[in-house]
């Protein structure tokens, strides 16, 4: 059965009079005129078919079906008051889906998580791997963290961290039989490499480094993989700032040699833009770029501190 509910307005205009007793009381609560709530409160009499007040003698007094229809209206909006700060308290708290990359999940996210939960108990998270860029219209996700170009039109896009390529190593291949101590000493170990076997290459030729065969080695079809070779002493990966960063920190991985190349894409926080200053997405967002910030901080130390142990042939010093 359709519901009969007259013009919101009108029932907003009413539910002030009534409990001011006045109609100017009214208007300056609903920042109108004194004529528009007059207006507002005839035109639902005249829907009804019920006088609601009486004018007499410059007071408005309220009918007994007026009253009434007070206590009905009021308590619907109560309600709908109430129902509303429920909503606004669960998406505030309670749960939040992320989807991510295995790869970001694997070698950046997963690991932190922990102080997120001790910090933030009252948000739950749900983090859900996969390499589909989801449809926020269609599917139930809070956030994502991308990695591309950051062109999403209709998202709200932050950018997470800068990153860049370069080679990555378990420390025991800085001694040992063939010690990595510069650039051109990579012919000797084996090449562990990504789908994008170009970017080797790439970074080859920035170091000034020739006659190393790129067509060699072991091919990942994932860079967490290729990492986690790298750290079990297979071979040199060529590694992203932000997936290599956790075992660069924990000592698991070094950076062998300074030399890098910018990286295409980076990784991206994106979420609708409607939703993007809700309480508990907004507090993940800062979250996580206070992760990244701390993570360059740490980095651009162990770099320092990697430099002026490194060889003078591995910095280029002859």
């Amino acid at each position: 059965m359709r519901r009969r509910l007259p013009a919101l307005n009108s029932l907003k205009a009413f539910e002030a009079a009534a409990r001011h007793e006045s109609f100017t009381r009214a208007a300056d609560e609903l920042c109108v005129t004194q004529g528009a709530v007059s207006q507002q409160v005839k035109a639902l009499e005249d829907e009804l078919g019920v006088r609601l007040f009486r004018r007499e003698r410059q007071r408005l007094l309220i009918t007994e079906a007026g009253r009434f229809y007070q206590d009905v209206v009021r308590d619907a909006f109560d309600r709908i008051g109430s129902g509303t700060e429920r909503l606004l308290q669960r998406q505030a708290s309670g749960a939040l889906t992320v989807t991510t990359s295995p790869n970001f999940a694997t070698k950046w996210l997963v690991h932190r998580l922990r102080r997120f939960s001790e910090a933030h108990p009252g948000i739950d998270l749900r983090i859900s791997a996969s390499l589909h860029h989801v449809d926020f219209a269609r599917e139930d996700i809070d956030l994502a963290i991308r990695h591309g170009d950051g062109q999403w039109p209709g998202l709200d896009v932050t950018r997470l961290c800068t990153e860049e390529l370069f080679p990555v190593c378990g420390p025991k291949l800085l001694e040992g039989r063939h010690p990595l101590r510069a650039p051109h000493d990579i012919r000797h170990h084996t090449l562990l490499h990504t789908d994008r076997s170009d970017d080797w290459a790439e970074w080859l030729r920035k170091a000034k480094v020739e006659g190393v065969d790129v067509g060699r080695g072991i091919v990942f079809n994932q860079s967490s993989m290729a990492i986690d070779a790298a750290v079990d002493g297979q071979g040199i990966a060529l590694a992203r700032t932000a997936l290599a960063s956790w075992d660069l920190l924990a000592g698991r991985l070094v950076r062998p040699f300074p030399q890098s190349i910018e990286a295409p894409y980076a990784y991206w926080i994106v979420c609708p833009k409607a939703s993007a200053e809700l309480p508990k997405i907004a507090t993940f967002r800062a979250w996580l770029l206070k992760e990244a910030a701390d993570d360059a901080r740490r980095m651009s130390e162990l770099a320092h501190l990697r430099a002026t142990k490194r060889p003078r042939s591995a910095r280029g010093v002859p």
